[in-house]
């Protein structure tokens, strides 16, 4: 059997190793922008190879690299291959692909179009928001806004999400200032630049609470649930500094982390899947691939919707190597060509995994200064202590390797606790240095027993008021009574405002 995986990341990477210890022994083929050394040793190890082409955003190109493999199987790990039709114009040549239309893809895509969704049809986790076209529209709006998100309509990997709390009153005419004056750099430097969404920023309900990942594979009309993921978006400690693609994540024993009951990811679990009903009736196509809700244990709803993935997730996918023991190679299979139905995933419920990303600094905000700086890892070191390294941004060039400005290695470790792996991840981390002197950045405190600590105690304080508001019918409302004011229902505006000198 021949599987050709578009993408040359660590997502991919971890991908194919699970697709390559199927009982078919495959042969994997895989498509990218660079030459990504350890997805092209296993590509080679098992008789296939990796191809390079100038954009496997392009459907020409990646289908022509199709026509040459004739792959039995097409998995499309990235998601802007997706937006850009590549899912499309693969199935309209005759391959079977694992991955979403570019239709479906919308879900992801626009941000705008996935919160219309759950609000048409009435799916809990849902948030309130406003959605803008222009920017005079945005800065009238801002001027009233109050405790919000803002954010680009468009998917951009976490570039330009920035958070308003809205606390003390006696600032409000500066958090008005700074609103503003964020929302015209924000339209200016990265929202004025998008053309394949309508509105071009979102403003969203404001929530406090534990992030986490819940994913799905689904055939369209059957669908197999994966274990529960927390990523760890911030570049730095503590959840500071600009979120990222993903500095790590966590997961398990089983298929919850210890800060996530199995009835909160049973809900999670259905708003992904009403998610998923609504999305085909409303575009009329059937959905086949991943499809991942990133989720926060909120006081409103308790499982809430922040945002979806209309793909697997990077680096969320790569905790399930060392527990997975089901073959990941007939689950993709099955899902592409209908038959999931009566398909079961087996995990080993006894493992923890941690996964860490380690990246060239200057990521995320300077890409182009993290970029081309060489890099050595040891990985029989990495190997010994149980752990799996998985290349990302790096390509190789005259036989070395060199950073491609984004996160560049990833390490997976298992232990019996998370605290544990995570450990050894830290250890694993260690093994991969600069050759030119240039830092490398990773989270220390990813999987930390402090930093786990940290999501129990703030998931049981969220849980005990979302538990009470449900007990009195309150889940989703947000109500707000201010004396001599009344009562406000709308959680993105101001109940008051304060002149500036007030």
């Amino acid at each position: 059997m021949k599987v050709l995986i578009v993408g040359g990341g660590g997502r991919e990477h971890a991908i194919a190793i699970m697709v390559s210890r199927s009982a078919e022994e495959p042969r994997v083929y895989a498509v990218a922008s660079h030459r990504n050394p350890g997805l092209r040793r296993l590509c080679e190890s098992t008789g296939g190879v990796l191809a390079v082409v100038r954009s496997i955003t392009d459907p020409e190109a990646v289908t022509q690299v199709a026509e040459e493999v004739s792959p039995d199987l097409v998995v499309i790990g990235p998601e802007e291959p997706l937006f850009a039709g590549v899912a499309d114009a693969l199935r309209s040549r005759g391959f079977t692909v694992f991955g979403a239309g570019s239709r479906l893809a919308e879900i992801e895509k626009d941000k705008v179009f996935a919160r219309e969704l759950m609000w048409r049809y009435g799916i809990p986790g849902r948030l309130f928001y406003r959605a803008f076209t222009k920017l005079e529209e945005a800065l009238r709006f801002m001027e009233m806004a109050g405790d919000v998100v803002v954010k680009p309509a468009r998917q951009a990997g976490g570039k330009g999400v920035k958070v308003f709390a809205d606390l003390e009153a006696y600032l409000a005419y500066e958090r008005s200032e700074a609103k503003r004056l964020y929302v015209e750099k924000m339209y200016r430097e990265l929202v004025s630049k998008l053309r394949d969404v309508r509105r071009k920023l979102l403003v969203e309900q404001r929530v406090e609470g534990v992030e986490y990942t819940v994913t799905l594979v689904t055939d369209g009309s059957y669908s197999v649930a994966l274990p529960a993921v927390q990523d760890h978006p911030h570049a730095y400690e503590l959840d500071l500094g600009p979120e990222t693609g993903g500095m790590g994540s966590i997961a398990g024993p089983g298929y919850t982390p210890p800060f996530l009951t199995r009835e909160e990811y049973r809900r999670s679990i259905e708003i992904v899947e009403r998610s998923l009903e609504a999305l085909q009736k409303e575009v009329g196509e059937r959905y086949v691939g991943a499809l991942s809700g990133q989720m926060m244990l909120t006081a409103v709803w308790g499982p809430t919707l922040i945002e979806f993935y209309a793909r697997f997730g990077d680096p969320e996918i790569a905790n399930l190597i060392p527990v997975i023991e089901s073959d990941f190679l007939e689950l993709l299979d099955r899902a592409a060509t209908g038959r999931l139905a009566g398909a079961r995933l087996r995990i080993r419920d006894d493992l923890a995994t941690v996964v860490k990303a380690v990246a060239p600094a200057g990521y995320p905000l300077d890409r182009k200064a993290a970029k081309g700086h060489p890099v050595a890892v040891d990985e029989e070191g990495i190997e010994e202590l149980g752990c799996t390294l998985l290349y990302a941004a790096v390509e190789e060039l005259g036989g070395a390797i060199y950073t491609t400005g984004s996160r560049a290695f990833e390490v997976v470790c298992s232990a019996p606790s998370i605290e544990e792996a995570g450990r050894l991840a830290e250890r694993a981390v260690g093994m991969i240095r600069s050759l030119d002197g240039w830092p490398l950045i990773h989270r220390s405190d990813v999987g930390s027993r402090e930093l786990l600590m940290r999501r129990i105690e703030v998931a049981e304080r969220i849980r005990a008021i979302y538990r009470y508001r449900e007990a009195r019918g309150l889940l989703g409302t947000s109500i707000v009574w201010v004396p001599g004011k009344g009562i406000f229902s709308d959680p993105l505006t101001r109940p008051f405002q304060v002149p500036k000198g007030g």
